[in-house]
């Protein structure tokens, strides 16, 4: 069967396509001089009355053909660009012979030039009164129908160009990502951080507890991991006399995929020496709502139906208080069998290696849906934190905070460890649980050896920028807030 007969509305595209081609007509010229937005258009206009003509008010516009409506030897077509949309009247007659042909082999979808003067309708809407059409783009894809779009979710992510072509909400929200990452850069290099880079490509992966996407150099003959983290290489430029400095980049761990994470997304991180987790909690809360301020004019914002406050200061929570009070007891009084039954009963699939992940365990499972306004969770088991200083006042603790907004972890935070003695040990025992543990940090020679070196005390921050972009454009899933969120190929 051939593709005319399969999808007649491709076939009329292709002919049209035909016609221009007969008439010597360009359909995919190299470059067009626009010289005017659709917000020109509205400015232009704004301090006229409805009716009213700016003939000497010249634009030339270009954009996307979003709805066309012929009457008789005069037309009304709406078109779209970056900006916004913008509506444009024409009478055939007035326009050059390749210009009608251009109008008469139009269809919605296509990319066109405009030029014209511009008015106001009867009814008030600014439009430009063209004198000259100029095929830009000449579709053969049929756009999804307009008052709809794309109401299928999976064909939003899968095809994004034609969900931000059908949906202006959708480039809004891009653009505000955009702004976030912006502001967040604007605010660390004002504060004399330095922006680095390191390493995607790593031979050994660390910095976090995930498993890593694994690759083979064929010139090295070498398997490399892609980043997990930019922790070791961050704290070594600390090592090196950097005293303050963010990456802001890709991550990728071989996860899971849910509303709250993609095995690509990414990370700011930030290292500054002599600070501590007390330091960092006041840095972060600043640096969050001020970035919130800057791009909704308000330390709150309505997220999934709730009034979120991110004006400082936020509630800090200790770990261990916040399981105390789901058992009912002090954890001295409970053995690691019954934190394991209680949270069993919560979640059959529940494990744990030690009685520090089972702290941990039960917190996620009861206390984390929970903290829905900004809160730092602090001080954790010393068997979930490798990386981590002991805490001063309990050495079954380190010191280190995770902010939580909407159920949602935002962050993670340490007092960073640099005691090259305890930080080996650690290391030492991470690594014998890889055989049981495919998330244990690998041992790192060229790390540890960096700490020995010496490295100032240091107060280290990671914020996952994609939920930090969930929370501020209302959206309840990551992939409504990556461009190109990882999804299985289709099927042809």
């Amino acid at each position: 069967m051939t593709q005319s007969k399969e999808n007649p509305l491709k076939a009329e595209k292709r002919k049209k396509l035909e016609n221009l081609l007969e008439a010597s007509i360009n359909p995919f010229p190299a470059s067009y001089k626009k010289t005017n937005s659709t917000e020109d258009v509205k400015t232009l206009t704004k301090d006229i009355v409805a009716g009213d003509k700016l003939k000497e008010q010249f634009v030339k516009c270009a954009g996307r053909v979003m709805t066309k409506r012929p009457m008789g030897k005069a037309a009304f077509f709406s078109f779209t660009d970056q900006i916004g949309s913008s509506q444009v009247y024409l009478r055939l007659e007035e326009l050059s012979e390749e210009a009608q042909t251009v109008f008469k082999n139009l269809d919605i979808g296509d990319i066109i030039g405009i030029e014209g003067y511009v008015f106001k309708t009867k009814k008030g809407e600014p439009t430009i009164h063209a004198n000259n059409l100029t095929m830009l783009t000449k579709t053969l894809e049929p756009l999804p129908e307009k008052y709809h779009g794309l109401t299928d979710i999976e064909l939003k992510y899968r095809y994004r160009h034609l969900d931000l072509v059908m949906d202006p909400e959708a480039r809004k929200v891009f653009e505000t990502r955009s702004k976030i990452i912006q502001e967040v850069r604007s605010y660390l290099l004002n504060k004399n951080f330095l922006e680095v880079e390191t390493p995607t490509l790593q031979p050994i992966y660390g910095g976090a507890a995930a498993k890593p996407f694994t690759t083979h150099h064929k010139a090295l003959d070498m398997q490399l991991y892609l980043k997990i983290s930019p922790e070791l290489y961050l704290k070594r430029l600390i090592v090196g006399g950097f005293e303050k400095v963010f990456e802001i980049g890709k991550n990728f761990r071989n996860e899971g995929i849910d509303r709250s994470h993609n095995p690509e997304f990414t990370m700011l991180e930030y290292y500054e020496a002599y600070t501590d987790y007390n330091d960092q909690m006041l840095q972060f809360e600043d640096l969050v709502s001020h970035v919130c301020f800057k791009v909704h004019g308000s330390f709150k914002v309505q997220y999934q139906g709730t009034e979120i406050d991110f004006t400082p200061p936020w509630t800090r929570l200790k770990v261990t208080d916040a399981v105390e009070k789901v058992l009912g007891k002090p954890l001295s009084d409970t053995s690691e069998e019954e934190m394991k039954t209680i949270a069993q009963e919560k979640d059959p699939g529940a494990k744990a290696a030690s009685r520090g992940e089972w702290i941990m365990v039960l917190f996620e499972t009861f206390v984390e849906p929970q903290l829905i306004q900004p809160t730092f969770v602090m001080d954790f088991p010393v068997e979930v934190s490798p990386l981590t200083k002991v805490h001063r006042e309990d050495s079954k603790l380190v010191e280190r905070f995770e902010p939580y907004v909407a159920g949602m972890e935002l962050g993670n935070a340490y007092s960073e460890l640099n005691d090259p003695v305890d930080q080996r040990n650690r290391l030492m025992d991470q690594d014998r649980q890889r055989g049981e543990n495919e998330e244990a940090h690998p041992m790192d020679e060229d790390f540890l050896h960096a700490i020995e070196v010496g490295m100032p005390p240091t107060g280290g921050v990671g914020i996952g920028l994609e939920r930090l972009v969930m929370l501020l454009t209302d959206k309840p899933s990551i992939r409504d807030i990556l461009l190109f969120p990882t999804m299985k190929i289709k099927d042809n």
